[in-house]
C-alpha cells in the first residue's frame, strides 16, 4: 500500500529535521578534527570534505544500507533484515563512529515508536535492534518501511538531513557565517542526488568506502584536546 505522499512528506520532515530528538546536533563526524588539523579552513575546504563523506564514505553507505533495509522490510524479509541491520553496525569504523550511529539509531526508533507507531513496527524494530541498540540507516529504513515512506524520496531526504547536520557543526567548528553555510549546502545537493541514485540500485556487497581521512578524523578526534562534538 502506498502512502499519501504529502503524509510522506511530513514524516520525513519530522524525522529528519534537527529538532527530532536524536541529538543529531552534538555528533561532528569527524570533522571537528579536521577544523583543528587545518584541513577545514572556510567554505571551499568544507564543500570538499563533504563531497568525499557523501560520494567514498557514510553517505553512500548509509544510503545503500536504507535502500536494502526497506526492501527487506517492506517483503518481510526479516532474516535479511537483520543481516544488514548487523553489517551497518560492523561497517562503523571507529569507537566514535560506533557511537554516533547507534545512539542516533536507538533514540531514533524509541522516538518514532512511541510517537508514530505502525502496524508491523515492533517487529521490524526488534530485528533492526542488535545487543540493545540499531544503527540509525536501518533504524530510518525500518520505520519508512512500516509507515509506506517512498524509497525514493527517503535515501535522498536522509543524505540531505545528514549532509545539513555536518555543514551546521562546520559553521559551528570553522566558524562560518550562516550564508556561506547554505552555499555550501546547496552546492551539494547535486552530489546528494547522484548519491541517492547510486545507493538506490547498488548491490549490497558493493558496501565499502574510501573516505580514509574522515575515518582517520574520528578516530584523531577521540583524543582531541578540546571538543564541542561527540565524535
Amino acid at each position: 500500500m502506498a502512502a499519501d505522499p504529502n503524509a510522506s512528506l511530513g514524516l520525513l520532515l519530522a524525522w529528519l529535521s534537527p529538532s527530532f530528538p536524536i541529538g543529531g546536533f552534538s555528533y561532528s563526524h569527524g570533522l571537528e578534527w579536521a577544523v583543528e588539523d587545518g584541513t577545514i579552513t572556510d567554505a571551499a575546504t568544507l564543500r570538499a570534505w563533504m563531497e568525499g563523506v557523501l560520494t567514498h564514505g557514510a553517505g553512500r553507505t548509509d544510503g545503500i544500507l536504507i535502500a536494502h533495509a526497506y526492501r527487506a522490510a517492506a517483503d518481510n524479509d526479516l532474516d535479511n533484515l537483520t543481516e544488514v541491520a548487523e553489517l551497518a553496525i560492523a561497517f562503523q569504523p571507529t569507537r566514535e563512529r560506533h557511537l554516533e550511529a547507534t545512539a542516533q539509531g536507538t533514540a531514533f526508533l524509541a522516538a518514532v515508536r512511541a510517537a508514530w507507531p505502525a502496524s508491523g513496527l515492533d517487529d521490524l524494530a526488534a530485528r533492526v535492534t542488535v545487543d540493545g541498540i540499531a544503527a540509525f540507516p536501518v533504524a530510518f529504513a525500518a520505520a519508512c518501511a512500516a509507515h509506506h515512506v517512498d524509497l525514493d524520496a527517503a535515501v535522498p531526504a536522509y543524505l540531505q538531513a545528514f549532509a545539513a547536520n555536518l555543514v551546521s557543526a562546520g559553521l559551528r567548528a570553522v566558524p562560518l557565517g550562516q550564508t556561506d553555510g547554505q552555499r555550501t549546502l546547496a552546492a551539494l545537493l547535486p552530489v546528494i542526488a547522484a548519491t541517492a541514485r547510486e545507493a538506490l540500485t547498488a548491490p549490497l556487497d558493493d558496501l565499502g568506502g574510501a573516505a580514509l581521512r574522515a575515518d582517520i578524523a574520528s578516530m584523531k578526534h577521540e583524543t582531541q584536546y578540546t571538543r564541542l562534538f561527540r565524535s
